[in-house]
């Protein structure tokens, strides 16, 4: 049975967001006691935690960024934006997220494990060259993604980001760089109000950001089709050699933040999708790294069921989804703008 590595560690509880702050540390709480609780922790490899260098962090931000958010370092509340406050301990958690997410890479180019799941805070996928925001101090998918490419030598990395939220920072990071191909489903319109059909990359990475906006209310049924009919097609063009997804469980049904109805069997199905693709493209090469999710038993239950299809406890049955009123012309919209780019987006062959 393919083994899958695990980063987890209380330390990351550590990041003291304030009270009534929804990206708090009984998020981790939940999920860690649910995966005991399941006899899944037990089954992964623990993945150590190392704080990321400046050097690995500088790939991705400024150095007025790494120096704002260090100066933040022992003191009680600084808040960095209106919803993004940190805590005394908040740069070093933060140092050992992006660290671990580093290992972790490290981990599966290695063969040491098969895939792995990062399961810290604070999240990542917002925050840009030189800013914090969205509850994101630095960009864990980006500076892993610099990291195999610089270290490992790769030359195309796929990033999938279910969030509910558009990856803004993550788009940012690659928008003019061919050898990411960054994938995005997402409410739309909504925070942070990027993500637009239309934005699609510049220059040579012109056509390897693939943003697919959805109107609140899409379940289960949507958010696979549109990984069968956009994120599939498009894989296969572009032929990954390493996939890391922004695995934000804040699209559940129960999620107070969201307007999205995606159910564990849903997480589990993209799941099983992306792993489908690493089989066929990467040698099974994955990392998942924890966004948003903010209903503690939708969280920690999505996350079960993504680490159960990555450990090969739950095949998630791949099926062609019922058709969607609505959606065939998003489709088509979608294919308007890539097509060129990606043969067979859309549905189409």
């Amino acid at each position: 049975m393919p083994v899958t590595g695990l980063v987890a560690d209380p330390v990351f509880m550590e990041h003291d967001t304030g009270p009534g702050h929804p990206e708090r540390p009984e998020r981790l709480e939940k999920i860690y006691a649910l995966l005991d609780e399941k006899g899944l922790s037990a089954k992964a490899l623990k993945i150590p935690l190392r704080p990321a260098t400046a050097a690995e962090l500088l790939a991705v931000h400024g150095k007025a960024h790494l120096e704002r958010i260090a100066a933040t370092a022992g003191r009680e509340q600084v808040y960095l934006d209106g919803d993004t406050p940190t805590g005394p301990k908040s740069y070093h958690t933060a140092l050992l997220a992006a660290g671990g997410m580093l290992n972790a890479v490290d981990a599966v180019m290695e063969g040491s494990v098969s895939n792995a799941f990062a399961l810290f805070r604070p999240p990542g996928h917002h925050a840009e060259r030189d800013r914090a925001m969205g509850f994101c101090l630095f960009n864990n998918v980006a500076v892993a993604a610099h990291h195999a490419m610089n270290q490992h030598g790769l030359k195309r990395v796929l990033i999938a980001d279910w969030d509910l939220h558009h990856g803004n920072g993550t788009q940012s990071a690659f928008y003019p760089d061919p050898r990411v191909l960054y994938f995005s489903t997402h409410q739309f319109p909504y925070y942070p109000g990027s993500g637009g059909l239309d934005e699609i990359g510049s220059g040579a990475g012109q056509g390897f950001t693939v943003n697919v906006p959805l109107p609140a209310g899409c379940g289960d049924d949507v958010y696979e089709s549109v990984f069968a009919d956009v994120l599939e097609p498009v894989a296969r063009g572009f032929k990954p050699e390493l996939i890391l997804v922004s695995a934000g469980f804040d699209i559940h049904r129960l999620d107070p933040l969201g307007g999205m109805k995606v159910t564990e069997l849903g997480f589990a199905r993209m799941a099983a999708r992306l792993k489908g693709l690493a089989e066929q493209f990467c040698r099974g090469r994955l990392v998942a790294a924890l966004e948003g999710g903010y209903h503690l038993d939708g969280l920690s239950r999505g996350v079960a069921a993504v680490v159960e299809v990555l450990m090969g406890l739950n095949t998630a049955p791949v099926t062609r989804p019922a058709p969607v009123d609505g959606l065939e012309l998003l489709l088509e919209k979608v294919e308007e703008h890539l097509g060129a780019y990606w043969p067979g987006i859309g549905g189409n062959e």
